[in-house]
């Protein structure tokens, strides 16, 4: 793979009487447009595409080598330097972010597509949970070195928290009128409560190993859905064993 070569900045133009350069007195007039540096603009073109690139390469490697894969190692595989890496995105949590940016904004825009195409809210809600166990399940490796939270942190930041945050948003949203009172500061609760039910048992079942046990993803989606909506009430009145705390 070719090093990158970055051009030398273009030589200052030189002000002389009549010339169209604009000189010092001129400059921030609001008529003036400050003139574009051709090189400088193609430069930048140039590392963007190579930093998409390099995001690419390091979500296959990734995929193929697991979430705890080095970066020695998603180097390697890439077809690059490590020093190569650590130009564009400085570490690897800068990596991490670069792919988990990229990852979660396709995530958003397939499940914002699911819930748009449902009639009914627990449609929407069962579309949106089958949609993101789909593309979780089409490479668990990469969905895991995303949303891996940075060292220290305990909470989702920066993109995964917003991707959270909107996730919620779309899940309250059709249910605004099935969740109580619209002042009430318990509105929030369970559309963020049901996202962490979503993600802890989605990834539960991403990491349980295949088998004729495992329920594929519409069926994992329906009893998530049936979780969220129903509950374990019908299963506690209709048990033969119910008994009261109490009781113990």
């Amino acid at each position: 793979m070719n090093t990158l070569q970055r051009e030398s900045a273009a030589p200052a133009p030189t002000s002389r009487p009549g010339s169209a350069v604009a000189s010092a007195d001129t400059l921030g007039h609001p008529g003036q447009t400050p003139a574009v540096d051709g090189r400088s603009a193609r430069w930048e073109t140039h590392r963007e595409e190579r930093r998409r690139a390099l995001i690419k390469a390091a979500r296959r490697a990734i995929h193929r080598l697991g979430p705890d894969a080095s970066m020695d190692e998603i180097a390697a595989t890439a077809g690059t330097s490590k020093s190569v890496f650590y130009r564009y995105f400085g570490d690897k949590s800068g990596l991490r972010q670069a792919v988990g940016a990229v990852v979660i904004r396709q995530m958003q825009d397939t499940l914002a597509a699911a819930r748009q195409n449902a009639t009914q809210p627990r449609q929407g809600v069962t579309s949106m949970v089958t949609a993101y166990l789909e593309m979780a399940q089409t490479s668990p490796n990469v969905y895991f070195f995303s949303t891996l939270p940075a060292e220290g942190e305990v909470r989702p930041s920066g993109e995964l928290s917003g991707f959270f945050d909107s996730v919620t948003a779309m899940i309250a949203e059709p249910l605004r009128h099935l969740l109580g009172d619209p002042e009430s500061t318990l509105l929030g609760y369970w559309p963020t409560a049901a996202i962490g039910l979503v993600r802890t048992t989605g990834e539960l079942w991403l990491q349980a190993p295949d088998g004729p046990g495992k329920p594929d993803s519409a069926a994992m989606a329906q009893q998530i859905s049936a979780w969220l909506f129903d509950g374990v009430g019908q299963l506690l009145t209709t048990s033969p064993t119910s008994f009261t705390a109490a009781e113990g």
